[in-house]
């Protein structure tokens, strides 16, 4: 595609707005560890909410929309809109434990909740295992998405695709930390939301297309897989079984609370639990994650599911992208590639808006990844085992320098990746039966480090396992190997929470005065540390578990119920629309009634 200078102009504007505010904050987060990697600990809820919605809202998400949308429908996107059940509890029993627990990372949580080598074992192993493979897998895949717009685009290869946007990302997650990072989202959200706007408005009006009317009445008539419809928001239980399981079932029956998945881990953690613990109270540690939720699943997915609906119409089967661009990289050509590919009709100017917002929406969550990686291969493993006495000027340094190296090495296994949805599988495959371990360390005190160092290593030793037998002919799909990860994963872990070696007394005593975790999992150890019956009942009224319950619950019916309200209006079903949106606002009124009690 030839870019107008309009275009050119524009898109450069976008970038500067974006990066030159965060150019005054490298001095700042140059001063300690603490500036560096959690802003001082003083960040509003408002702030660190728009940066987490920034850096969910990735290059890659749109594409792993559309691949989506064009194989499972509307209706697959139940395969992530479940972790609102994950994201809302965060909210609700999680966000204020992490801002107390006074922690740098969420592996320093580790040395605070358990004892021993062990402790220490798991922390600086998930340092480097988290912090390098996991993490720049998850980049790569950011990356590869930016490759991919790159190419059908300007024709740009992948190297040249990282070289240009990769530095920019490195320059300035190296120079400015986290609060660089926060103040590049702040601008970057709004240029993102604008762009993908602009981008679902002009696909929909296409002559070809005709329109929402036309979108929905063409559609209506085309049928995808199996006969699969695609505008439906809930899967086909009659006629397509396998598929409801595999995107509806799993993912709201077993998926939300036994998958870890950066951004929505079950009890918060990675780049989540880092805004939680830089937030400047426990009050704005919950309003920021609420607001993440909210934004996350209300605001963001029509206009990527629009752009994906009408690309169905345009482009059939991803034959027909490739003879619409020809000189596309036959192996980046997919499913995903859709999303791009819809961007030839964007007019001029607005086209610049469009690579601006997608230069934006790939370094908010390379920028977010780099810093929170780094933290952990810096704070959680160089600086816990390697040189614990030097200064905090050195530790920038080696920050900086972690930066790089993760740039580098997730910028080669963007060569190894195809697509996002195969990442996503692959990233949730190996995640696969931890996330209940982490729901209950905060509320069980038998929960120790070598329960979680039996859940890696099963969940990992089982992906193997899966892998080896796919080679070899033997396939199960992909609901039957979460089942089996999940099951055989859970029964290991708690195995060792009975049979293995137990976490010091006095080391949950500390942990259980300083957090004051609630509910009857802590018993023993509120006994132990002599607090008496009626301190503890005061202390669990205080904490009000029926109203946490409330907020989660209402939380999660006032997202789905506004997420349904706009596509039904998008629709033109006016009789649904107005229904689910009274069921959003009675549950909206509830909620704030519910966080008004419990910030009392």
């Amino acid at each position: 595609m030839a870019l107008h200078t309009l275009d050119w102009i524009i898109a450069a504007a976008c970038i500067l707005v974006c990066f030159l505010p965060a150019l005054a904050f490298g001095k700042r987060s140059g001063k300690s560890t603490t500036e560096f990697f959690a802003s001082g600990r003083s960040v509003p809820w408002w702030l660190a909410g728009i940066s987490l919605v920034a850096t969910t809202f990735s290059s890659d998400t749109p594409n792993l929309v559309a691949n989506i949308v064009r194989t499972q429908g509307v209706a697959g996107n139940w395969q992530w809109w479940a972790f609102t059940l994950t994201g809302v509890a965060t909210v609700f029993f999680y966000a204020r434990l992490w801002r107390r627990s006074g922690v740098l990372t969420d592996l320093e949580f580790y040395e605070l909740r358990y004892s021993g080598t062990s402790a220490s074992a798991v922390r600086g192993f998930r340092a480097v295992y988290l912090g390098l493979l996991f993490n720049c897998m998850i980049m790569a895949t950011v990356d590869l998405a930016a490759c991919k717009i790159a190419n059908v685009l300007f024709g740009l290869s992948r190297w040249e695709t990282l070289l240009g946007v990769g530095l920019l990302n490195v320059i300035f997650a190296a120079h400015s930390g986290l609060w660089g990072v926060l103040v590049i989202d702040m601008f970057q959200f709004f240029i993102k939301m604008a762009a993908v706007i602009a981008a679902a408005y002009f696909a929909v009006m296409l002559p070809q297309v005709g329109g929402l009317q036309g979108l929905v009445s063409k559609l209506s008539l085309l049928h995808g897989p199996g006969g699969l419809s695609y505008l439906n928001m809930l899967p086909d239980f009659t006629n397509n079984w396998t598929l409801a399981v595999a995107v509806f079932i799993m993912p709201l029956a077993v998926q939300w609370w036994a998958v870890w998945y950066p951004g929505a881990e079950p009890g918060g953690g990675s780049y989540v639990a880092q805004r939680m613990l830089a937030s400047k109270s426990e009050k704005d540690s919950l309003g920021g994650v609420l607001f993440f939720n909210l934004a996350h699943y209300i605001l963001r997915p029509w206009p990527w599911i629009l752009v994906a609906l009408a690309s169905i119409i345009i482009y059939p089967t991803t034959q027909d992208i490739s003879r619409a661009f020809p000189n596309v990289d036959p192996s980046l050509v997919g499913p995903d590639i859709a999303f791009p590919a819809m961007l030839k009709f964007l007019p001029v100017g607005w086209m610049g808006l469009m690579v601006g917002g997608l230069v934006a929406a790939n370094s908010s969550t390379i920028l977010s990844h780099l810093n929170w990686g780094a933290s952990y291969l810096v704070h959680d493993f160089y600086r816990r085992f390697l040189k614990p006495k030097e200064s905090e000027k050195h530790y920038v340094f080696m920050a900086r320098m972690a930066t790089i190296l993760l740039f580098v090495v997730s910028s080669a296994l963007v060569f190894v990746l195809q697509t996002a949805q195969e990442a996503f599988n692959l990233i949730l495959q190996v995640g696969a039966g931890t996330g209940l371990l982490y729901l209950l360390r905060w509320f069980w005190w038998r929960v120790t480090a070598w329960c979680e160092i039996a859940a890696m290593l099963s969940s990992f030793l089982i992906s193997v396992v899966f892998v080896a037998l796919g080679r070899n002919g033997e396939l199960f799909s992909t609901d039957k190997q979460l089942l089996l990860t999940i099951s055989i994963t859970t029964i290991c872990w708690v195995a060792m929470a009975y049979l293995g070696p137990q976490t010091d007394e006095q080391t949950l005593i500390a942990f259980y005065l300083k957090v004051k975790p609630f509910g009857p999992g802590w018993s023993r150890v509120r006994q132990a540390a002599g607090i008496s019956a009626a301190e503890a009942k005061e202390f669990n009224r205080n904490n009000n578990i029926p109203l946490a319950l409330l907020g989660w619950v209402t939380g999660c019916i006032l997202i789905w119920s506004a997420l349904f309200t706009v596509g039904n209006f998008l629709y033109g079903r006016l009789g649904y629309a107005f229904s689910l949106l009274a069921v959003a606002i009675v549950c909206g009124v509830v909620l704030i009634g519910t966080i008004k009690r419990l910030w009392a």
